[in-house]
C-alpha cells in the first residue's frame, strides 16, 4: 500500500485530502491558500483518477470516519471542483482559476504577473501608456493592483485608475497584444480568451479602498474632477457594509437610532457573523435577543432587498459622518 501512495505527488495527496473532505470544508481550506497554490491543486485534482479506500486512509490520517463510509472516492472531479472554487471563491474570482485547469492548466501572459513582486511590476508599467496599466491593475488581485499604484508616479496612477472605473469588456485583439507585450518580458506563451470581463468602478473601488489615504483621495478627486458621476459612484462602492465592523461602539449606538428595526432585520439577514455580533453587542440584551430570534425565524428574503437595506443603512452612515456625529472610513480596517 506504501508503494500505491508515496507514486502520488504532494500535491496530488493534497488534492485527495480535499476531495475527500466534501465541499463546504474543502472551500472552507482553499480560502486561506494563495492563487498559484489554488491552481496547482486545482489541476491536481482534475487530473486525478480513482483513487480507493486504502489509499484514501493512508493519506487522510485525521479525517478517517469520513473516509471509512465510502469503498472509494471517484475523482470525476470537474463539477466537483467547480462546486468547491466557486464555494471558497466566488463565481468571478472561481472563473479564471477554472478556466487554466480545464484549458490545459497554463498561465497567460497578464497572470504571469499574479506571481511577481509589486516593485518588478511597477517598474515594467513606469513607461506603458496608461490603457496598459490600466488593463494589468485589472486583471491583478485588488490588494495586489493597490500595492503597485502605490509605486507609480501620480499622473501615470491617476490617469490608470480613471481607465480602470470605466473599463467594460477588453477585444480579444486587445488582450492578446498586452499578453504579448507581457510573455516578451515573463517569456511565457498563451492563448488569448475571445474575451474577458474587467475593470469597472467596483474594481476601481476595490483597488483605491486599500491605499494609503492621502492617495486614495488624490486620486478620487481628480477622478471627479474628471467625471463626478463617476467618481461618486467609485465612492459610493467604497464604503460596504463590512466596513461597521471597525465603528467605535459609540458610533455604532449612534447610527442604530438613525436605523428602524425592520430595515436592521433585513439587512443582518444577508450578513456576516462578525457583523452580526457587533451590532447586537451595542444593544440591549433584551433587543439583541428579539432580534436574534427574528433573525432564526425570518422567511427567506430577496439578496435585492437585503442589498438594499445595507445600502440605506450605509446612507445614514455617511450622512451621520458628513455631519461630524460619527467617524467614517472607506477602508474597513481603518475605521474609528
Amino acid at each position: 500500500m506504501v508503494e500505491m501512495t508515496v507514486s502520488l505527488k504532494g500535491v496530488e495527496r493534497a488534492a485527495v485530502v480535499l476531495m475527500a473532505l466534501g465541499e463546504s470544508h474543502a472551500a472552507e481550506i482553499l480560502r486561506h491558500l494563495d492563487p498559484r497554490e489554488l491552481h496547482k491543486l486545482g489541476v491536481a485534482m482534475a487530473n486525478l483518477g480513482n483513487v480507493n479506500r486504502d489509499q484514501i486512509s493512508d493519506i487522510v490520517h485525521g479525517f478517517n470516519e469520513e473516509v471509512n463510509n465510502q469503498s472509494s472516492l471517484t475523482l470525476d472531479g470537474e463539477n466537483y471542483i467547480r462546486g468547491v472554487l466557486t464555494r471558497a471563491l466566488g463565481r468571478e474570482k472561481a472563473r479564471g482559476i477554472l478556466e487554466h485547469i480545464f484549458d490545459g492548466g497554463e498561465q497567460s501572459g497578464v497572470d504571469s504577473l499574479k506571481w511577481m513582486d509589486a516593485s518588478a511590476i511597477a517598474g515594467g508599467l513606469r513607461e506603458e501608456h496608461p490603457q496598459v496599466v490600466a488593463l494589468v491593475l485589472s486583471s491583478l488581485r485588488p490588494e495586489q493592483a493597490a500595492e503597485v499604484v502605490n509605486l507609480l508616479p501620480s499622473p501615470l496612477r491617476d490617469e490608470a485608475l480613471l481607465r480602470v472605473a470605466i473599463l467594460d469588456e477588453i477585444p480579444a485583439g486587445a488582450l492578446a497584444e498586452l499578453n504579448e507585450l507581457i510573455e516578451k518580458q515573463v517569456m511565457r506563451n498563451i492563448n488569448a480568451a475571445a474575451t474577458s470581463k474587467i475593470g469597472g468602478p467596483k474594481r476601481a473601488a476595490e483597488i483605491l479602498g486599500r491605499l494609503d489615504a492621502a492617495i486614495e483621495g488624490q486620486i478620487l478627486d481628480n477622478i471627479k474632477e474628471v467625471d463626478a458621476d463617476l467618481g461618486g459612484k467609485i465612492e459610493d462602492l467604497m464604503v460596504v457594509f463590512e466596513n461597521l465592523l471597525g465603528l467605535s461602539d459609540r458610533d455604532i449606538q449612534t447610527l442604530l437610532r438613525e436605523v428602524s428595526s425592520e430595515m436592521l432585520l433585513v439587512a443582518l439577514r444577508g450578513a456576516d457573523e462578525a457583523v452580526r455580533q457587533k451590532i447586537m453587542g451595542n444593544m440591549s440584551k433584551r433587543a439583541a435577543d428579539l432580534l436574534r430570534d427574528d433573525l432564526e425565524a425570518m422567511p427567506p428574503v430577496k439578496l435585492s432587498d437585503v442589498e438594499n437595506a445595507q445600502k440605506e443603512i450605509m446612507s445614514a452612515a455617511k450622512r451621520l459622518a458628513e455631519a461630524g456625529e460619527i467617524t467614517l472610513s472607506s477602508k474597513g480596517d481603518q475605521l474609528v
